[in-house]
């Protein structure tokens, strides 16, 4: 299991593979699980210890824009809906979605998203200790060479590491 980044520092395709293998785990454990055990607690466990570790696999090195990190998000909404069920309505007496609010409040642990910066600045924090010697660290201060293509930058790592710092400050 290794991460794969394209030329294009884009990785896009290894988030929706990890969710992709990571929704089969939680498929097969929910068909085997799920019909014998009904305590919301239980799913919940099972979701962190079998699909939430297979999503997040290589997370550390991730360098996140907003639409991937939208795809995280979507995929926990829809395992977290499957966990808690719809909920009645007291108005219209009929059953509804649980909006996403209502799931973060019920779920009451950190978004993947928040998880995923968390173990991206613990990753920095290590690879910033390591030392100029190492190829991790100079890989992450290191700059390429040759020309850029046209049109915006794409994101970096280490751009991603400060945005982290100034949402935690």
């Amino acid at each position: 299991m290794g991460t794969t980044i394209t030329n294009q520092n884009s990785v896009q395709e290894e988030i929706k593979g990890r969710l992709k293998s990571g929704n089969a785990c939680f498929h097969s454990v929910q068909n085997l699980c799920f019909p014998v055990c009904n305590t919301k607690n239980l799913k919940i466990k099972v979701y962190r210890t079998v699909s939430l570790l297979v999503d997040l696999y290589g997370c550390k090195t991730w360098s996140l824009t907003l639409r991937e990190e939208h795809t995280p998000r979507v995929v926990e909404n829809r395992v977290l809906r499957r966990v808690f069920g719809p909920e009645r309505d007291e108005a219209t007496v009929e059953l509804r979605k649980l909006h996403n609010e209502e799931l973060n409040y019920l779920f009451s642990s950190p978004s993947i998203v928040r998880v995923i910066k968390s173990r991206r600045m613990r990753w920095a924090e290590h690879v910033a200790r390591v030392g100029e010697r190492r190829g991790v660290y100079r890989v992450l201060i290191g700059r390429s060479e040759g020309k850029r293509p046209f049109g915006r930058r794409r994101s970096r790592w280490s751009g991603n590491i400060k945005m982290d710092l100034q949402e935690v400050e």
